[in-house]
Formats: structure tokens, C-alpha cells, sequence
């Protein structure tokens, strides 16, 4: 029988670590599936030297005030890299809430895996730093 580890892969964890064993620290599955969901929205567009392209624009709102704005820029982000850098998965929908801290937005991804049409959801929290009040 087949495990999601087995239809889905195993990859190195995210964060990067090292295991027990002293070796890299391996993700398998929806574990490892989500692992890229993060490190694509942790990643800047440009970071990364020989794949310029890969990340995210969800950090051009980093110093943005939280509002209905800037939740559909986090939102539109989030979709166009997911869409774009995850394809073992299909996007079902992104919503972007302002959070009980300031400058904290909750992105909630829902998603199913294609292999084995599992359907899950991921909050990613966002921080923005607002621009300070000028007078």
C-alpha cells in the first residue's frame, strides 16, 4: 500500500536542520508539501542567485499598513506563487485576515494535493511593519 510519502516525495525539511542522525532532516508527504508552500512564501523574488525568479511578491507589503489593501495584494501574491512554484498541489482558495496582533496578517491556503486528492489548509502569519505616523 502507498503511503502519501511514497505518491507525494520526501525532501529536505523546512527549515533546513539537521536530524538525529546528523544528516539532513528529510520531510515526507503533506509535511514536505507544506515545507514548500513555506519556503516559497519566505523566499523574496531575486534571493535566491540561480533561480532569480522563484519566491514570492508577498514581501512588497512588509511596510504596508494592515488593510483591505494590502490583504488583497498579500492574497493576490500568495496565489500567483503558489499557483506558479507548487504544482503537486491545486489551489482552492486564499484569504488574507488582519490578526489580533498589529501588523500580523493570516494568510489561510486551502489546497488539495493531485496524488492523492488529500484537501488541507495552511495559515501562514505575515508581518507587516507599518510606516510610522508622520505629522
Amino acid at each position: 500500500m502507498n503511503t502519501a510519502a511514497d505518491l507525494i516525495g520526501t525532501g529536505w525539511a523546512y527549515p533546513t536542520r539537521v536530524g538525529a542522525d546528523g544528516a539532513v532532516a528529510l520531510a515526507g508527504g503533506t509535511q514536505e508539501i507544506e515545507g514548500a508552500i513555506r519556503c516559497i512564501l519566505d523566499t523574496r523574488i531575486g534571493e535566491r542567485v540561480l533561480r532569480p525568479e522563484f519566491g514570492s511578491r508577498i514581501w512588497e507589503s512588509m511596510f504596508e499598513p494592515v488593510t483591505a489593501r494590502t490583504l488583497g495584494a498579500v492574497e493576490q501574491a500568495t496565489r500567483e506563487a503558489i499557483t506558479r512554484w507548487e504544482p503537486r498541489i491545486v489551489l482552492e482558495s486564499v484569504d488574507a485576515t488582519a490578526g489580533e496582533e498589529d501588523g500580523l496578517v493570516l494568510v489561510e491556503i486551502r489546497y488539495s494535493v493531485r496524488a492523492t486528492n488529500d484537501r488541507r489548509n495552511l495559515v501562514y502569519p505575515f508581518y507587516t511593519i507599518p510606516r510610522e505616523n508622520r505629522r
